[in-house]
């Protein structure tokens, strides 16, 4: 897994994940089983050099022999529009139809357990002063979206992978809270009643006007926290590694922030 966060405010859009990368194979059970867990995978990227256009994944690291690195690089090869006018949700559109029905479906269609794999899309349309995210879900139950985040008018941050150290810290209460207040027979409609009543826990750490390298701070946080929250929890540490960070703003397009190479930078100036 992973924690792959997308964190918009009136300014742009920042794109961060940590680099650890769940290799998955179906077991003679049918069932999934975590394999691999490595610690330098690609999960942030630029989809168009020179536009303001990015992307997160997470979930599973590889589809078939590819890694998702190099399927999204695939992808960015093959897109082609005019530069003056796109929309995010076309590019997204595209996304979806690539990665999910070219290659998930293709490789996985004979898997009675579908390992899940999710994108986001996010950027400026062009002649757009805000920034959008669309959704893309891929599971056993087929593909959801992509599908919008929040309305170009909002701001908030979507937290992706594990985000439970991120829901129990921001959102002030578990995740599985709803799950526990089933189990002790409380009403459907308390406990709808109750996570609504729950939004008053919510650390007001995100707002409309916060600058760029504010937002970028806390992004890093976050990251920071489910890193430290997976090491100390039982199980794989499916949460690790360098963590990559790029903000998307209007006028700056997509810059990287924190970024790690395998190879040395100032040999290798135009690799991406």
């Amino acid at each position: 897994m992973t924690i792959a966060i997308s964190l918009k405010v009136n300014d742009g859009i920042i794109l961060a994940a940590d680099s650890a990368s769940t290799m998955i194979e179906q077991g003679k059970n049918g069932l999934n089983n975590v394999s691999y867990v490595y610690n330098n995978a690609n999960k942030v990227f630029n989809l168009k050099k020179g536009l303001p256009i990015g992307a997160i994944t997470w979930g599973s690291g590889s589809i078939g022999q590819a890694s998702i690195s190099t399927l999204v690089k695939d992808f960015r090869t093959s897109l082609n529009f005019q530069k003056k006018k796109y929309e995010i949700k076309d590019i997204a559109k595209k996304f979806k139809k690539f990665i999910y029905d070219e290659h998930y479906m293709i490789e996985f269609k004979n898997w009675k357990e579908k390992p899940p794999l999710g994108f986001v899309i996010a950027g400026y349309s062009s002649n757009s002063s805000l920034a959008e995210e669309w959704r893309i879900d891929m599971n056993t139950n087929g593909c959801k979206g992509p599908y919008s985040v929040r309305n170009k008018d909002e701001v908030g941050i979507n937290c992706n992978g594990e985000p439970e150290a991120i829901q129990r810290l921001y959102a002030g209460y578990s995740s599985y809270l709803p799950y526990i207040l089933n189990e002790n027979k409380i009403d459907k409609n308390k406990i709808d009643e109750i996570i609504r009543s729950c939004s008053k826990l919510m650390a007001p750490m995100i707002t409309p006007a916060m600058p760029i390298q504010d937002a970028i701070d806390l992004t890093k946080f976050f990251i920071e926290t489910t890193i430290k929250f997976s090491r100390f929890t039982p199980g794989p540490q499916t949460v690790g590694g360098p963590i990559e960070i790029a903000a998307i703003t209007k006028h700056e397009k997509f810059k990287w922030i924190d970024r790690k190479h395998y190879f040395d930078s100032s040999m290798n100036s135009k690799g991406v």
